[in-house]
């Protein structure tokens, strides 16, 4: 398993990376495609208080030990697709050995979620409806009729703490 963790850029920028970079790597690695990920994690890179965003990024890459022999290669591709999407980059290199990876995946799931097997979800319906279309309806009436008269009932002694005026 390869792991490429890109900081200081937008996610769904890393998202289309994942999927432009990912045959190239797999080639250079000799690994199937199933065996690179990505990881965009949601924040920003920082520089004595500056935002850097798109600016100055820092790649991370995962792997295993026996493939360290090409991480030259690997940082000529890294840096060339991701091109002009950031301004200045740096790649550090991660390396484990096999032993030290566990995996456990559920055998009544696929392994990754694709194109072809997420499922319809009834999101679609509303996204294209204009803000007040559809079946809910807003409440129109007095939210607040009848909590008073509930909490004067709640209390039957003239002298009570609850401030409320009885009519004994």
């Amino acid at each position: 398993m390869i792991t490429v963790i890109i900081y200081g850029l937008d996610q769904f920028v890393v998202g289309r990376l994942s999927r432009e970079m990912t045959p190239g790597l797999a080639k250079l690695y000799e690994v199937r495609e199933e065996d690179i990920n990505f990881v965009a994690p949601n924040n920003m890179v920082f520089h004595n208080g500056v935002e850097q965003t798109s600016w100055n990024i820092l790649i991370h890459v995962h792997a295993p030990m026996k493939v360290s022999v090409l991480q030259d290669l690997v940082q000529q591709f890294i840096f060339k697709s991701i091109g002009e999407l950031a301004i200045h980059k740096s790649i550090e290199f991660y390396y484990f050995s096999q032993d030290n990876r566990y995996e456990l995946l559920n055998e009544d799931y696929p392994r990754y979620l694709t194109e072809d097997n997420l499922v319809d979800t009834e999101e679609e319906d509303w996204m294209d409806k204009e803000e007040g279309e559809g079946e809910d309806e807003i409440y129109t009436g007095d939210i607040f009729e009848g909590i008073g008269e509930k909490e004067e009932d709640a209390c039957e002694d003239e002298d009570c703490e609850c401030h409320h005026h009885h009519h004994n």
